[in-house]
């Protein structure tokens, strides 16, 4: 399973995340859910750093990720990343809690 640990600020704001797992939707290779989370993991970190001013650390390490951006966020990188927990939550909604959870 693909487990997604939103982290936020004190204040509540969602500032990054955590991820870690495989889906095991359906072969490597072949697997959907794998594949869509993926793409959306790495379209947020790619439009973060191409469409806003929000500076981020990102460590990679063992089929883990973690992404946490420095204050302050503007606007664009709030956007980015709800948009990214939007389309996670779709995904969990058609293919189910067994296969990636959103916490």
């Amino acid at each position: 399973m693909i487990q997604i640990d939103v982290k936020k600020a004190e204040n509540g704001d969602i500032i990054g995340f955590h991820v870690c797992g495989h889906a095991g939707f359906s072969e490597i290779g072949t697997d959907v859910v794998c594949a869509g989370v993926s793409a959306l993991i790495i379209n947020c970190i790619n439009s973060v750093e191409k469409f806003s001013d929000t500076r981020f650390d990102l460590i990679q390490k063992d089929g883990n990720m973690e992404f946490t951006c420095k204050p302050p966020l503007d606007d664009r990188a709030v956007v980015l990343l709800q948009s990214l927990f939007f389309g996670v939550q779709e995904i969990q909604k058609k293919y189910g809690n067994e296969y990636v959870t959103l916490q």
